[in-house]
């Protein structure tokens, strides 16, 4: 047998913490399935670089960073499941909406990303936690500006969201090490 090598994958597949040898069955574990293979994505595009990395800024203007993207997807999951679904009051952890505040004043220190990831930790375990005591993906919820929305609304949402970052996340990484992969 020879070795093979996976050049163009982050990991080889038999070492992918993303595989699972237990399908998931039903609506909603299939969905949570979905979307946990995202976020364990956007671990392993982020995995292994110095927080100066994480900062690095795509091409000018733009404010887009790795570490901006912990951000704003842990505002992201934030605003969906505790505000959104949850109906809690729960403050922006960077700042107000609408002006970037995820991406802006990013900095390539150890302790501002150790902050993104223990927010994007928290607001992922809430979003776990939450999804598997409701086994409704058809339950209705008034999701205030955004109208009546239910849960699988939000779940694919979610799911689309992750996938668009992700593809940024790729470009981000290339340009940071030339890092290409599944």
């Amino acid at each position: 047998m020879t070795d093979q090598t996976y050049d163009d994958m982050w990991v080889a597949p038999d070492e992918d913490p993303r595989e699972s040898d237990s399908p998931p069955m039903g609506e909603r574990d299939n969905y949570a399935a979905y979307l946990r293979h995202r976020r364990q994505t956007l671990e392993l595009k982020c995995d292994g670089l110095t927080p100066e990395q994480m900062a690095q800024r795509s091409v000018p203007p733009s404010s887009m960073s790795l570490l901006g993207l912990v951000r704003h997807l842990a505002e992201v999951e934030r605003g969906w499941w505790r505000r959104t679904l949850a109906g809690e009051e729960a403050d922006r952890l960077w700042g107000p909406p609408r002006a970037d505040a995820d991406f802006n004043n990013v900095v390539g220190d150890q302790a501002a990303v150790d902050d993104a990831w223990a927010a994007w930790r928290e607001e992922v375990a809430y979003a776990e936690a939450w999804l598997a005591a409701h086994d409704d993906m058809g339950e209705v919820i008034d999701a205030g500006h955004h109208g009546e929305l239910n849960v699988r609304d939000v779940v694919v949402h979610l799911i689309e969201e992750y996938a668009q970052h992700l593809g940024h996340a790729d470009l981000l990484r290339e340009c940071i090490d030339g890092s290409t992969g599944q």
